[in-house]
């Protein structure tokens, strides 16, 4: 009896659970139903209807096709221009931006992170505790020094400029730290040295091995993190030609309107693939975060 009550609490209990969590993922999913549906309005009906075009005269569910287009599309991909460049130009952009970024990211914070973890140096213990103090800085405290220095070196409105302060993040630095101290026995790499095995073999082909899940995981939080770039290119780029989509889609307003539809499917195409990636990798992420979260 006492079995059977039991088993029936945790029954309502899980049932209570679910419907909380379907209540947040209506929320949290409403914003991207919106995109979605105005995405394809048509400019005379955008604003009669919150999401997809209702009949005048009929019921809330009767959608009224004719209301309905891709010409917002079309017209990104044909019309629109930034600058000199075509919008596509843009969606290239970010694609060679996002993927130079996050793949010398990801290999400068493995270093960072594994000569932190595995290597005996003066001064390691005063450089962790540095990165660490790096972490809590907010990002844009430092948009203008390192403008200043960007400067300087007279690597603005060029991409290097714009990758190169961001190949050791410091929060990748101590992330691969953390991953390599839980994941990676200072007994392998002390046989490995011993069988005449050199550092750069030991991190290519052993280490980094290790902490698979890890890279995968920092690969696409990095690759979200500089698809999604607002602030950073509009600082260091001065050529529209080379803005990213994230800025990209900013610039479709008007002088003296501003298409809402168009705007609605810039970001439409802005959202898209990460969005796809995110959810097409996600236990990865999940699993990768987690590793070496429990020692250091």
């Amino acid at each position: 009896m006492s079995n059977n009550t039991s088993q029936c609490q945790k029954s309502r209990y899980t049932v209570l659970v679910y419907l909380a969590l379907g209540v947040f993922a209506i929320f949290t999913l409403m914003p991207f139903a919106y995109l979605l549906c105005s995405a394809f309005k048509s400019s005379d009906v955008f604003f009669s209807s919150s999401f997809l075009p209702i009949k005048e005269d009929g019921y809330w569910f009767e959608i009224e096709w004719s209301g309905l287009t891709l010409n917002h599309f079309h017209r990104l991909w044909s019309e629109v221009n930034i600058g000199d460049a075509p919008f596509v130009r843009s969606v290239f952009n970010s694609l060679f931006f996002a993927s130079t970024l996050s793949l010398l990211a990801t290999l400068g914070s493995a270093m960072g992170g594994y000569a932190l973890a595995m290597m005996r140096f003066r001064g390691q213990e005063t450089i962790t505790y540095a990165v660490l103090g790096c972490i809590v800085i907010p990002g844009t405290l430092l948009l203008a020094p390192s403008y200043v220095v960007l400067h300087w070196l007279g690597l603005l409105d060029t991409y290097t400029g714009l990758i190169l302060p961001g190949i050791a993040p410091a929060f990748g630095v101590y992330l691969f730290r953390q991953a390599f101290i839980g994941s990676l026995p200072v007994e392998l790499l002390e046989a490995s040295s011993i069988d005449g095995c050199n550092d750069l073999r030991m991190f290519l082909q052993i280490a980094l091995p290790m902490v698979r899940p890890m890279i995968g995981a920092f690969l696409l939080i990095t690759y979200l993190g500089a698809w999604n770039n607002f602030i950073g290119p509009q600082i260091v780029l001065q050529t529209p030609e080379k803005f990213p989509l994230a800025v990209a889609v900013a610039q479709l307003r008007g002088n003296y309107g501003i298409e809402h539809g168009m705007i609605m499917a810039g970001t439409l195409i802005a959202v898209a693939p990460v969005l796809i990636l995110f959810l097409m990798l996600q236990r990865d992420f999940i699993s990768g975060l987690t590793t070496g979260s429990v020692k250091g």
